[in-house]
């Protein structure tokens, strides 16, 4: 299994937001130093909350910084932006991170950003399939030409090739109908699904879906099918948060509170969606979402667990991005990654295997060892008794 780190990001506003970029891209730093394999970078353009607006540039910035990670956007929202635009972007990424690159598209999700670009919501799935199957095409070094009510192509290529021979990898975001799992299946790039809404349930028991994975994935194979293409379920990436702490108990209370703002402050003074958010009902509901898996928290056996579960429930998957918010603090964020670099991952990347392996075959022999050690130590010392001249 892959493991990835996401980033909308959110936070809070009133922080300075030159500093919060800055804390962004050292956080891409410690995930490039806690061998995570992806970073994804959304992207937002009002509401205060979220302060990347180009993850093109951010992503040019922390490749310079880092080795080996791969970043993503996550999403790039086409609907936004010129198809010749976007996939020439997507090239010059590829190089500039040498194949480090991996477009990740989606329609948008806030409506306050379509607002100001003049785009009706009920346009950007449709201009979301019109964009990449342009997008597709021009990656792949084709000619295009195209003519739509909001963009045209005309003998269009764009110029960079692509820095390795497999192209750059593309994928669509879904998160609860869907349309992203079928555009994905039927254009054979990889899909992102989004195992429960940022805010949790609406109220204890009520509105996760997580049931709805096998769902989703069924959408990506029928579409994959009816395209003549085989769907693979290594492309597949979960996205959800993990918080990894001492223990489960510990986990929750380093979360709360943030969880609490965020969902009082974004999701229903600034969206308007209807949630609980009072003490009971908003507690009850934030544990209800942690026991039903929309959130994985707790120690490092506790997420492993919740991890198994995850792969039993989805029937499989590739890759897990785990979301960060702003719910804990920055160093409990930190302390988290770094837990789950060192206790979690190995148990599915098996990366500690032979180092345990080898523990348990020295402790299963330990005795047979010792009298040996013992026996040699003993006869050293009556042979240099019997050599001494004394």
């Amino acid at each position: 299994m892959r493991f990835g780190c996401f980033i909308s990001p959110l936070h809070p506003p009133g922080e300075d937001p030159n500093l919060l970029l800055r804390r962004d891209i050292a956080l891409a730093e410690l995930a490039d130093d806690l061998n995570f394999d992806e970073f994804w970078v959304g992207e937002h353009h009002s509401a205060g909350w979220g302060t990347v607006t180009s993850p093109e540039l951010f992503i040019a910035a922390a490749a310079e910084r880092t080795r080996r990670i791969v970043f993503a956007t996550g999403v790039m929202t086409l609907p936004y932006h010129h198809p010749f635009m976007a996939a020439e972007r997507a090239a010059q990424l590829d190089h500039l991170t040498r194949g480090r690159f991996i477009l990740g598209v989606g329609a948008g999700s806030v409506p306050s950003d379509m607002h100001m670009l003049g785009i009706p919501v009920a346009d950007t799935r449709r201009r979301t399939t019109e964009s990449l199957e342009a997008v597709l095409p021009l990656l792949r070094g084709e000619v295009v030409s195209a003519t739509r009510d909001w963009f045209e192509l005309h003998d269009a290529r764009i110029q960079l090739g692509s820095f390795a021979a497999q192209g750059v990898e593309v994928a669509v975001a879904s998160a609860q109908s869907p349309f992203g799992m079928r555009l994905a299946g039927t254009h054979g790039v990889s899909p992102l699904s989004y195992v429960a809404p940022p805010w949790g349930a609406p109220r204890a028991g009520h509105g996760l879906a997580l049931d709805r994975l096998g769902e989703q994935w069924r959408h990506y194979e029928d579409a994959a099918a009816s395209a003549g293409r085989k769907a693979d379920r290594a492309a597949w990436r979960l996205l959800l948060p993990v918080h990894v702490s001492s223990s489960r108990e510990q986990a929750m209370e380093e979360l709360y509170e943030g969880w609490l703002y965020q969902r009082e402050h974004l999701w229903v003074r600034t969206m308007g969606m209807p949630l609980t958010t009072s003490g009971v009902g908003a507690r009850k509901a934030f544990e209800y979402t942690v026991e039903a898996g929309g959130i994985i928290a707790g120690s490092p056996a506790d997420c492993v667990a919740a991890i198994r579960g995850l792969q039993e429930r989805s029937e499989g998957f590739g890759c897990l991005l785990l979301s960060l918010m702003d719910w804990a603090a920055p160093e409990r964020v930190r302390r988290s990654l770094d837990l789950f670099a060192r206790h979690v991952a190995p148990a599915f990347r098996h990366s500690a295997a032979g180092t345990v392996a080898s523990n348990t075959w020295a402790a299963a022999h330990k005795d047979a060892f010792q009298q040996a050690n013992s026996q040699a130590r003993d006869a050293a010392v009556r042979e240099a008794a019997a050599a001494s001249p004394h």
